[in-house]
């Protein structure tokens, strides 16, 4: 057991020993199922260390991933309700109007755009050499950062175990369900800790339980962080090499394809029978240019040459006219880090812009920093998931409240809602 882990554990014998004496049953431990729970209704105190249903859980999330069982309950034990986290996850009131243009602006506006051309200048070393190693080029990169976390101005206020816990164990009625998905968080969350020996109470993140200036979850830095300038750490809140190293890694790792575009102008089919079995799939690659044109699409010249399948991707504008574009393969892996259109045209329109207000590149080429042979990846990885907003994405409403570390973050949070992530 780390030492952090012990201390956690000494710190809550007493607290616990009420729950032991009270009669909590450790549960046999079933590989991968979790017991079910039975959240209270909307409580504003819960402590957690008193509850039987969240101690079986603990005994059963250690014993799945090795954990120690005592440290596993003693971290729970401190985990606390946060009434703000189960506000923060309710998706927008029904009726409310979604504006493409209101939300590219909170993302595309002066902040990020000098905060994201010195982090480009800062890691440009860092940027060519992700490109090298795994196609994504810089500007999306610098997009996802800068709308995540403004560079790591924004990482989120909420302790990680706390954020975790309450979306685990009372999640709110009104929306589908998903305490099973942050169950497994937190159990990865834990998992995490121990393997980098870190203190599960003083992680903080989104109201999602999103971590560091990508905004991951812990699935996601299991499964897709590397240890990009080989110094045998993974640091997603201080080094910018290893986000942008994990960034590009989780991009690749969802099907990002080497010098494809993100998306083609396409003006839409007259016939709205014809527009709505194109927009059926929603973002999801489905018809070829051929098929696109077939059904009266009109692509521009690049977009009639694509090699493979695109989405005709819709994004609302208020009582205006809707925004259209024809999304490649390389649009829809960026959904996979937050579930929305609305977030990856953000992403694409922000890091865009800071490559058109980049100074000229230099004749003498930057260096690229010295690396082992291949960036070595985070141990144990699971299954792959969304890197930051988990529940599935809200898009952005016409009247949208700043970027505040939403469910990946320290006190403001990115766009939609939070994900993978």
């Amino acid at each position: 057991m780390s030492a952090l882990f012990t201390r956690t554990a000494l710190a809550c014998m007493v607290a616990l020993s009420a729950c032991v004496a009270a009669g909590a049953v450790q549960a046999k431990a079933k590989p991968r199922k979790h017991s079910k729970v039975v959240p209270d209704k909307a409580p504003d105190v819960v402590i957690y260390g008193q509850r039987e249903d969240v101690m079986r859980f603990a005994a059963e999330a250690a014993a799945r991933r090795e954990l120690d069982v005592d440290a596993t309950r003693a971290a729970l034990a401190q985990a606390k309700y946060i009434p703000s986290v189960a506000r923060l996850i309710m998706p927008p009131p029904a009726g409310t109007a979604k504006n493409w243009g209101a939300y590219r602006s909170r993302f595309v506006e002066p902040v990020r755009l000098k905060a994201g051309a010195a982090f480009w200048s800062a890691n440009e070393a860092w940027l060519r050499l992700a490109e090298e190693r795994y196609g994504v080029p810089p500007e999306i990169i610098v997009g996802i950062v800068g709308v995540e976390t403004i560079y790591g101005q924004q990482m989120g206020s909420f302790r990680i175990i706390d954020a975790l816990a309450t979306l685990s164990f009372d999640f709110p009625a009104g929306r589908k369900d998903r305490s099973a998905f942050f169950r497994d968080e937190l159990e990865n969350y834990l998992l995490l800790c121990r393997q980098q020996g870190v203190d599960p109470l003083s992680w903080r993140g989104s109201y999602a339980g999103a971590i560091g200036m990508p905004q991951f979850m812990p699935s996601s830095i299991l499964a897709h962080a590397v240890d990009f300038d080989g110094d045998g750490h993974i640091d997603l809140h201080n080094n910018p090499a290893d986000v942008i190293g994990s960034v590009a890694h989780f991009l690749s790792n969802h099907g990002w394809q080497r010098g494809m575009p993100t998306r083609y102008d396409v003006s839409v089919p007259v016939d709205t029978a014809q527009r709505a079995l194109l927009l059926a799939p929603d973002i999801l690659p489905s018809f070829t240019p051929q098929e696109f044109a077939g059904h009266g699409a009109v692509l521009d010249e690049s977009g009639k040459a694509h090699p493979g399948k695109l989405a005709l991707v819709e994004l609302q504008n208020g009582d205006a006219a809707p925004t259209y574009v024809a999304g490649t393969e390389n649009f829809y892996a960026i959904t996979r880090y937050n579930w929305s259109s609305y977030y990856a045209l953000a992403v694409i329109s922000l890091g865009e812009a800071i490559k058109r207000q980049r100074p000229p590149l230099a004749s003498e080429p930057v260096p690229a920093p010295a690396l082992p042979a291949s960036a070595p990846m985070a141990a144990d990885p699971v299954a792959a998931v969304p890197a930051q907003s988990p529940a599935s994405a809200p898009e952005p409403a016409a009247s949208a409240a700043p970027a505040s570390l939403p469910a990946s973050g320290v006190a403001p949070m990115p766009p939609a809602e939070p994900a993978s992530r």
